[in-house]
């Protein structure tokens, strides 16, 4: 995409790629201080995404917004959901159905968060998922660096069956790993709307993984469809919760 056909919403993001574990993506960057990776939800990075992203640098971080699927700057329609969500699907980055795997994203995202991090330093970094990545900071958290990692109605795997509305996409070794950082005292915050049925019972396994080192924020679903704490339904308190959980954990 040229600087040019940027959208008006990524206005002053700068435009790049990153490579590593045989995988290439773009990625937006904005702001100084603490880097922070904001991972999209479906379909892609979404006016309201970009909108949580540019509060996210106004707090003091270096944001990075990888482009996983779909097109920067466009709004959601259910066809172009569908669509995007289709492409997911079939991806061979993300197991969107498979049990105690850890997607092969997260790896390309560990190697994105520890490449920001040696730049800009700081006392570690955040990462903040949504929907089908919301689990990915999860993952990130085999890192030591990860210090703020954010799960807002993580989705994956689809949950089509108790097991995989239970599953929190992590191999063994990796929830083994991330078990034990939430002992030493590195906490996650999860945030979802109590009707979504996405998110299945992923909020009870993370509370006997992580112990009370794991955040959750449930709120009252208005109607079924409630989705999108940070984005699409929003819910302004919770906006502000992950900005102070950030702020904490790699300002202070």
């Amino acid at each position: 995409m040229s600087e040019e056909s940027t959208p008006d919403i990524l206005e002053g993001w700068v435009l790049d790629e990153f490579s590593a574990a045989d995988m290439t993506y773009p990625t937006y960057r904005r702001g100084d201080g603490p880097g922070v990776i904001i991972i999209h939800e479906i379909p892609g990075i979404t006016p309201l995404v970009a909108k949580f992203a540019n509060e996210v640098v106004a707090r003091g971080f270096t944001v990075v917004m990888p482009s996983l699927t779909g097109t920067p700057g466009k709004a959601p329609a259910m066809p172009y959901i569908t669509t995007e969500l289709a492409k997911v699907c079939i991806a061979k980055e993300f197991t969107t159905f498979a049990l105690n795997q850890t997607s092969p994203i997260i790896a390309w995202l560990r190697a994105l968060a520890r490449n920001l991090y040696e730049e800009v330093g700081g006392p570690g970094v955040g990462a903040v998922g949504m929907c089908f990545s919301g689990g990915f900071a999860l993952g990130m958290m085999v890192d030591d660096i990860m210090l703020a990692p954010v799960l807002s109605q993580p989705s994956l795997p689809l949950p089509v069956g108790k097991k995989r509305g239970a599953d929190l996409n992590l191999s063994p070794d990796d929830a083994a790993a991330v078990a034990e950082r939430a002992s030493e005292g590195c906490q996650v915050l999860g945030l979802r709307f109590t009707r979504d049925a996405s998110v299945g019972d992923r909020f009870s396994t993370l509370q006997d993984l992580l112990g009370d080192s794991f955040i959750a924020i449930e709120l009252p679903s208005a109607k079924k469809s409630d989705h999108s704490v940070l984005t699409e339904h929003r819910d302004d308190e919770s906006v502000e919760r992950v900005l102070d959980f950030l702020e904490e954990k790699l300002l202070q």
